[in-house]
């Protein structure tokens, strides 16, 4: 590991501290920045993930994908903590702290609002951002793929029937211009690129593969940096003006991140899944599709309604604290080993 990936955790806090620094002092410059989006998707950022994303699924070998039927209990553990988990037991969060806990804090006309826009956040699992996670933290990577494939079919049927549900609404609005564009800018065609370019690195043999490889490593890390410098960047003013909003906000969305990512990496461990695939599940299962997520609170509610801001104050969390899951699922790989062979019983029939 490289002093860069060795102090990867002090870079993040500079970047967070750079963007908020340079959000509030020029306002107007990433004001211009955040407006280059269509259907609610930044294309900036988009670029940047892009950056981040590629060199890892390079490494995706599209003949292997018919392994993952081998990882079939993380894909179910993954699926439950997504779709039967996560949305409700932030319903509950959001409800316990910012509906009474932090509610004398907080102006009283918002609160059903935020309450809203931490459902919107955790009813959309993440996409492209999982990659980025699961290359750290050594994950199988044909899992990943399959999984985020997977979500996103799910998704387009079950996110406005589930919102709508705990929002306890009849119909809501789901803004399927930034869904499909979302997937199909950070999926489909990073997918489909990497594996044109994986083709053309491999016509140089084994060796010039694995050395574009290690070429191609710090660009993903410098991506994921200057991506936190222009997510905070763009709530550098808002950060200042109410940080006690969103220090609350942040409250029960670090609560849902570790529940969910502790709940998912266990039950992996009861169920005696690899932890290769073990670790990107956690991941997976506790962050979110936070643009997706915003635009919906944005057309649902509106641009300065407390829901979007709930929704952005998730944006701002999911870096630092996912980075703190990679550290976490990285630490306790022995302890995961030592109990990940111990499969129940009823599962041995299936192996």
């Amino acid at each position: 590991m490289s002093i860069f990936e060795r102090y990867l955790t002090l870079w993040v806090a500079l970047c967070i501290v750079v963007g908020v620094a340079l959000g509030h002092v020029l306002p107007g410059f990433f004001g211009a920045i955040a407006a280059a989006e269509v259907a609610k998707v930044n294309l900036p950022v988009a670029v940047l993930i892009w950056l981040m994303i590629v060199p890892m699924l390079l490494k995706i070998d599209f003949s292997a994908l018919g392994e993952v039927r081998k990882h079939w209990r993380g894909v179910g553990v993954t699926l439950f903590i997504n779709w039967a988990v996560k949305p409700f037991s932030m319903a509950l969060l959001g409800s316990f702290f910012i509906g009474h806990l932090f509610a004398p804090w907080l102006p009283s006309g918002q609160i059903s609002s935020y309450i809203a826009g931490l459902i919107l956040l955790a009813a959309a699992p993440c996409t492209a951002m999982v990659f980025v996670w699961s290359n750290l933290c050594e994950g199988e990577p044909h899992y990943t793929l399959s999984q985020v494939a997977l979500n996103d079919v799910i998704m387009v049927f079950l996110f406005a029937p589930l919102v709508g549900l705990l929002l306890g609404v009849a119909s809501i609005s789901v803004p399927w211009g930034t869904l499909l564009l979302s997937v199909l800018l950070y999926i489909v065609v990073p997918v489909i690129v990497a594996q044109l370019w994986r083709k053309v690195l491999l016509r140089g043999g084994d060796d010039g593969f694995n050395r574009a490889m290690r070429m191609l490593q710090p660009v993903s890390l410098v991506a994921l940096l200057a991506t936190l410098v222009l997510l905070f960047g763009f709530q550098g003013e808002q950060i200042v003006r109410q940080p006690l909003v969103i220090a609350i906000l942040a409250v029960p969305i670090l609560v849902q991140v570790y529940f969910n990512a502790g709940l998912a990496y266990w039950l992996s461990r009861r169920f005696g899944v690899a932890w290769c695939v073990a670790a990107p599940a956690a991941l997976i299962g506790a962050s979110n599709f936070f643009e997706l997520a915003v635009a919906a609170a944005i057309s649902l509610f509106g641009l300065d309604s407390g829901a979007a801001l709930a929704t952005v104050v998730g944006v701002l969390v999911e870096v630092p604290v996912m980075l703190s899951v990679v550290r976490i699922v990285k630490a306790t790989r022995g302890w995961y080993e030592a109990g990940a062979g111990k499969v129940p019983k009823a599962l041995e029939a299936h192996r």
